[in-house]
């Protein structure tokens, strides 16, 4: 990347705190926040199956759900079932949602970089089989959602 002639004195100018991407990261300040946030694009919605698939501590899955529904990207919604109290599950919201695109992106990384060649999942168009990438364009494309994408087993992976 080139930065514009007017950016190209480093020292004549910063962005200090107002950096996107580190606001991110002051988002998803923990690895359990990170995990709540995928498993919420696998379909997890109750807090004892985010402690369970998580592998967090309650107290740390509940903090992570609380920065999360504070900063917009989950909201709690109410179910009962018969003869319980009612109950909150958690979605994701439309901010939530557009994380994906950040959520396939890491994963997509991580399987080049850290699977040695052999990642648990892949992700792929729902209707064609086709896998999702995430790339660098510079003009707008049809944009996959999270309902168009089918979560598979990579038959070759095996487990460290």
């Amino acid at each position: 990347m080139k930065f514009e002639e007017r950016l190209s004195d480093r020292d004549a100018w910063s962005i200090g705190d107002g950096c996107s991407a580190g606001r991110v990261l002051d988002l998803l300040s923990t690895k359990t926040v990170f995990l709540v946030v995928r498993e919420c694009f696998y379909g997890t919605t109750r807090f004892d199956d985010f402690v369970t698939r998580i592998g967090a501590s309650a107290p740390a899955v509940s903090r992570a759900l609380k920065q999360l529904k504070a900063a917009g990207i989950v909201a709690p919604v109410v179910y009962r079932e018969p003869g319980s109290r009612a109950r909150d599950e958690y979605r994701l919201t439309q901010a939530g949602e557009d994380l994906l695109p950040v959520f396939l992106s890491l994963m997509q990384w991580g399987d080049k970089h850290l699977q040695d060649g052999r990642p648990p999942l892949s992700f792929v168009e729902a209707g064609t089989g086709r896998p999702i990438q995430v790339r660098v364009i510079a003009e707008p494309a049809p944009e996959t959602v999270c309902d168009d994408i089918e979560i598979r087993l990579n038959p070759a992976w095996q487990r460290g």
